[in-house]
């Protein structure tokens, strides 16, 4: 009959009500993929817990990383060392939990550094079209030919000294580590940012967005990079164990931070003397190097697989 309006269905008494079906969630979604993924889920708990034990470590185990004891040199594991000393007596428990907040506060900075570059290199080529877009990706070939590790050495010989004089000794080489490991890193970021920008500003709703009248700028933000960050943020796990593998390898050569700083490379660095008396004080600093790089890996996998809706989980 015109003008009449459907009934709403009736629940019989004593009856479940019928289900209703739960609205799609990208967010839900993604946690759903990403849980499937239990190489994944272990890495992120066994990470979680390293942070953890760095953070909250030397308040539960708050023994000075410079208490020198001469008559407890290159001691193995016990229970007043849980992780040894070395050859000064220090404990290196107290030591390797000061120097993972060094390790990943730089592979952490260094990646945002490389990340933000890359975003913001590959988004003006992506959008630009011309001589812009081919200069950018000419800078960004030549930054890719650049040898990483001997430019890493030249600049931290040119500029260390006058940045710690400013600085201070820490904060110094933090700023240029950080900014050489990250300026060197943005690279593979831009072009994987340049190429789902050319990809994403021809799809549909980016063309019933201009159609609007939405500016470049608007296209852009509101758009074009909400729909790129998924591979931005895999990227970016990698660069962060990249980044902790730079600067174990910078302080490993003792071009990183000072020797009273004990970082997890400076460890090793100290240690290699060692090896055949104290394998302990190699072993442990190399394990958590090793456990935090995998364990990123792994995380940066799951992400891959959780933000990629071309793969059938």
């Amino acid at each position: 009959m015109a003008g009449s309006t459907h009934a709403s269905p009736t629940v019989e008494p004593g009856k479940p009500a019928p289900a209703v079906e739960a609205t799609f969630s990208p967010r839900r979604e993604a946690w759903r993929r990403f849980r499937r993924h239990r190489l994944a889920v272990a890495s992120s708990v066994i990470l979680g817990i390293m942070i953890l034990a760095i953070l909250l470590g030397p308040i539960i185990w708050p023994v000075p990383i410079n208490d020198i004891n001469f008559a407890a040199t290159l001691q193995g594991p016990s229970l007043s060392h849980p992780l040894g000393t070395d050859d000064l007596g220090q404990d290196l428990l107290a030591r390797m939990l000061y120097g993972g907040r060094i390790s990943l506060a730089v592979g952490l900075a260094a990646m945002a550094v490389a990340v933000f570059v890359g975003v913001l290199v590959g988004a003006v080529a992506g959008m630009s079209r011309g001589w812009v877009d081919a200069f950018l990706m000419w800078l960004t070939d030549l930054f890719l030919s650049l040898p990483t590790l001997p430019l890493l050495l030249l600049i931290i010989y040119l500029f260390r000294d006058g940045l710690t004089a400013t600085f201070g000794p820490e904060g110094g080489v933090f700023i240029l580590v950080v900014a050489v490991i990250g300026g060197l890193r943005w690279m593979p970021v831009a072009r994987l940012v340049r190429a789902q920008f050319l990809s994403l500003r021809e799809k549909e709703f980016v063309e019933a967005a201009r159609a609007l009248g939405a500016s470049p700028t608007r296209q852009v933000f509101r758009h074009i990079l909400p729909n790129a960050l998924g591979p931005v943020i895999v990227a970016g796990t990698i660069d962060v164990a990249a980044a902790i593998i730079a600067e174990s390898t910078l302080s490993f050569l003792g071009l990183g931070f000072p020797p009273d700083i004990p970082t997890w490379g400076r460890l090793l660095f100290d240690a290699k003397d060692h090896l055949d008396i104290a394998p302990h004080w190699a072993l442990f600093p190399g394990a958590a190097i090793f456990l935090a790089v995998l364990t990123i890996n792994f995380i940066g996998d799951g992400l891959r697989d959780a933000l990629d809706p071309r793969r059938v989980l």
